[in-house]
């Protein structure tokens, strides 16, 4: 059965969503700066100035020694890439921006892959076909439904695409704590794994990769890259199950 999975009472809720607002906030606030010529650092650093102006503390920062306060990931980075004055974004990449801001002791986790000038017809499209992704996911969220339900509706519609979804990175369970139970994987079979029940708070956030799934880490230990080097876009948010169905709490209010 695997860990106890926390259920979040409406007080708990309301907190995850004011968080969670923080984060798409933040999001809206960074995308302005995405463009040919800016670094990764001065998107890391403006985060980290904006979240702390809004009494907000960046989860990544420090978390198992991860250096900076968000990640940027881009091209054939699938995620965790790390911040730095030597990354120079270039018209035609794709750069998934991560964001976490911790507000009141609560976690807003949310990430959008962002096109820098003019993408190329197969970036937009794996980007376009990520967010669907996202979007099947979701939908597929409501009481004593499966976690399997969410994988299979992202893995099917991926793969019709001509796409492929990461194994090795999955959504998790989140409150006050960053990553707890349940994982959701974002490939699986209907009706299989763990139950949904209302008060269940976690991401769905698929990786959808142009070629391979198949993904290796660098030396740094955190940036994740595609084996073959093609493209990888990501979308996240972060859902509660509510009685009929479910509630994005990644969305500004």
């Amino acid at each position: 059965m695997g860990e106890p999975i926390v259920l979040l009472s409406k007080r708990e809720l309301e907190k995850m969503r004011a968080a969670g607002s923080l984060a798409a906030e933040l999001l809206d606030h960074l995308a302005p700066m995405i463009q040919p010529g800016v670094t990764t650092l001065e998107i890391n650093d403006e985060a980290e100035r904006w979240t702390k102006a809004h009494g907000a503390v960046s989860a990544p920062l420090g978390y198992h020694g991860f250096p900076k306060s968000i990640c940027t990931s881009i091209n054939e980075v699938v995620c965790h890439g790390i911040p730095s004055k030597q990354q120079v974004l270039q018209d035609g990449d794709i750069i998934n921006v991560d964001v976490t801001p911790i507000l009141d002791g609560y976690y807003g986790d949310a990430s959008r892959t962002f096109f820098v000038g003019t993408p190329s017809p197969v970036a937009k499209k794996l980007v376009d076909v990520t967010e669907e992704c996202l979007r099947r996911g979701i939908e597929a969220v409501k009481p004593d439904a499966r976690i399997g339900d969410i994988g299979a509706a992202i893995q099917e519609y991926a793969e019709a695409e001509g796409f492929s979804v990461v194994r090795d990175f999955v959504g998790h369970g989140i409150n006050r704590i960053f990553h707890t139970e349940p994982q959701v994987p974002h490939y699986g079979t209907r009706g299989k794994g763990r139950r949904l029940r209302p008060g269940m708070v976690f991401t769905i956030e698929p990786m959808i990769n142009e070629g391979t799934w198949e993904v290796e880490v660098l030396e740094d230990e955190w940036t994740a890259v595609t084996l073959d080097r093609k493209l990888s876009a990501q979308f996240e948010h972060t859902i509660a199950v509510t009685e009929d169905g479910y509630e994005i709490l990644t969305l500004r209010r």
